[in-house]
């Protein structure tokens, strides 16, 4: 029989210090994925020959990482430290890709060859100390508490405290860098000093959660190490996490294409890069109210209403953004809808993804926490690689990368931005919907079910109920 769940202070304790950790987690991620590929062709203007070099790189190297991923989860559930399962994977990530992050923003004068050595060197070694961190962080989510709605809870406050990162690198970075630039007289420098700041908050944030959340592992059986093979199964046969999977990688590939291409848009469409702070303001707080209001919605509405309200109000976005004349009340109007559907749509699937584990464990027998949420990386770097290479060939094939002002890109050139950074995206997320409609079936009644016979057979105790 389905029991109420009862609010303690360790649930409100958990909820802050975990969700505080990754505030600079990602401003940390967001400076790589949306900014590295501005600060290479604005600030270092590298041509399109080296550029070209590099659009290869990230794109098969965060595709090749991101297939690693499992194997990293794999590490992580096999951790039986002092510290805990999670932990020591989150401070050796934040530390290791901390100093490679910044090590992409330096420039050392080097020659084509061994620039883009040392960069393919930096960056896979930075993708993997962030997938440790990333993997070992979100997979202790789901072991904070079995009630659905204290995960609803939990997983709001960290996405709130996530966008307070990211929108504050997004509302920040030019302004910033502009600044420093032009108090230190160079352009780079200030891209370094503000990455080197980034790293640092990065640290200081994930302190949070390594020295406040605490976990209770023995409400879960011990389980036995896993194996490539165990792992193996652990994904191939849990239908209900490979379904939501492609459902978040298909709106991951969306949401990061067209988020990849803001600086590029107000830049050369608008024709006022100063007006993307504003406009990223904006989106901030939309972003973060619908993401306050969240628990209100969840408790009226189930979680199929939610997505299905979520992906209308995306689509109507994205439909009165690309009709939008350059004019910022209607761009921004389309950017708050788009952007409270997307924050939700975000939630839900932090919240499926933590509800197959559960299942995967009735289903499969044994309890993989890190191995199941190895695939939220994967599909972030998927997603951010795909992104990378459309952006990055867009700007090249439209003409941008050439261009010195908004003048220089041709109506043609606009075209094809605008259909990269808006259509393409919108067909991935309604794509990632019907997928979802059609697949997904874990609801509320059927996950009450599934915590019963677990607690029937020993494999978990329910004692937060």
């Amino acid at each position: 029989m389905e029991t109420t769940h009862i609010e303690s202070k360790l649930d409100k304790r958990n909820r802050i210090f975990f969700g505080l950790g990754t505030v600079g987690r990602d401003m940390f991620y967001s400076v790589v994925s949306m900014y590295l590929l501005v600060f290479l062709t604005e600030v270092l203007n590298l041509p399109d020959a080296t550029m070209w070099w590099i659009t290869g790189i990230l794109t098969v190297l965060r595709v090749f990482d991101a297939l690693n991923d499992p194997i990293m989860g794999i590490l992580v559930d096999n951790t039986d430290s002092r510290w805990g399962k999670f932990k020591p994977a989150m401070l050796i990530g934040a530390l290791t890709g901390a100093v490679f992050m910044v090590l992409m923003f330096v420039d050392f004068g080097m020659g084509k060859t061994a620039y883009i050595l040392f960069f393919a060197f930096c960056y896979i070694m930075w993708d993997i100390c962030y997938g440790a961190n990333d993997i070992a962080y979100w997979s202790m989510l789901p072991t904070l508490s079995l009630d659905q709605k204290e995960r609803e809870r939990t997983g709001a406050f960290a996405r709130i405290c996530a966008n307070v990162g990211m929108f504050t690198v997004v509302v920040g970075i030019l302004p910033v860098t502009n600044a420093m630039g032009d108090a230190m007289g160079s352009l780079k420098k200030a891209w370094f000093v503000f990455a080197l700041a980034v790293a640092i908050l990065m640290i200081g944030f994930q302190l949070f959660t390594l020295a406040g959340v605490k976990e209770d592992r023995s409400r879960f059986k011990k389980e036995e190490k896993t194996t490539l093979r165990d792992m193996w199964h652990a994904i191939i046969h849990n239908d209900q996490l490979l379904f939501t999977t492609i459902a978040m990688a298909l709106f991951m590939i969306g949401y990061s294409i067209t988020t990849s291409f803001g600086v590029y848009f107000f830049k050369y469409a608008y024709g006022d890069e100063n007006m993307y702070s504003v406009f990223a303001a904006i989106l901030a707080v939309s972003q973060l109210s619908a993401l306050t209001v969240f628990p209100w919605f969840s408790k009226r509405f189930n979680r199929r209403q939610l997505y299905l309200f979520s992906t209308v109000l995306v689509l109507v976005g994205y439909a009165v953004f690309f009709l939008s004349p350059m004019n910022m009340i209607p761009l921004s109007i389309a950017g708050v809808c788009i952007f409270i559907g997307e924050a939700f749509i975000q939630l839900l699937m932090l919240m499926f993804l933590a509800d197959t584990i559960e299942y995967g464990q009735w289903k499969l027998g044994k309890r993989n926490d890190s191995v199941t949420f190895s695939l939220q990386p994967l599909i972030n770097k998927i997603g951010g690689a795909i992104a990378s290479g459309v952006v990055s060939a867009t700007v090249i094939i439209s003409g941008i990368n050439s261009a010195t002002s908004a003048a220089d890109v041709t109506a043609g050139g606009l075209l094809i931005l605008k259909c990269a950074m808006l259509i393409v995206p919108l067909f991935c997320i309604v794509f990632g919907y019907f997928v979802y409609r059609s697949k997904y079936r874990i609801d509320s009644a059927f996950y009450a079910q599934i915590l019963n016979d677990l607690e029937a057979r020993g494999d978990i105790k329910k004692t937060e109920v």
